[in-house]
């Protein structure tokens, strides 16, 4: 299962025991940051727009669970996987983003997260990404959802994964 704070170091106010207090991201989910722009949630996620968007279109997608990144996942982790990137291309659609093919939905993979719980990154049109912050989405960073659900995959085959950088590798 996926690895989450121990809610006997982070005591909180929140029923949810997956909640760590000192993530902004758990502040968001639980509703505690109202100059947030809520875009989706529901019992298990939220998302949002990111504060720095690397293209017209950028939304996060995050659990309300605390996890603190994809090399947390395991391989039961894959239905999660899949329903963030639903969620994502929902938000897309709501948005009046027609060409789903011109999208990227993957993962900053660490130690290059800027914010230590795990969030999908959502952006279209992904042959317009600003020039600014282009490198962020298009480099070894970056792990793309198909990428990762692979990973998942192959760990569910039983295949040991380990990371080299920021490459999930078979051995």
């Amino acid at each position: 299962m996926t690895e989450v704070k121990n809610s006997s170091e982070h005591p909180n106010t929140s029923t949810d025991d997956n909640y760590d207090e000192t993530c902004v991201f758990c502040t968001i989910a639980n509703g505690d940051c109202p100059q947030t722009n809520i875009l989706f949630i529901d019992e298990d996620f939220v998302c949002f727009q990111d504060i720095y968007p690397g293209a017209a279109h950028h939304y996060l997608v995050v659990p309300k669970k605390h996890i603190h990144s994809c090399k947390s996942l395991e391989a039961d982790d894959i239905s999660l996987v899949k329903k963030m990137a639903e969620i994502g291309r929902r938000m897309l659609k709501s948005n009046n983003v027609t060409d789903l093919e011109d999208i990227s939905l993957g993962f900053h993979v660490p130690p290059y997260i800027s914010v230590p719980h795990l969030h999908l990154h959502v952006l279209a049109p992904y042959s317009q990404l600003y020039i600014e912050t282009e490198y962020k989405f298009t480099d070894f960073r970056y792990l793309t959802v198909e990428a990762l659900l692979h990973a998942l995959e192959m760990k569910k085959g039983g295949r040991k994964l380990k990371w080299i950088n920021c490459f999930p590798k078979y051995i």
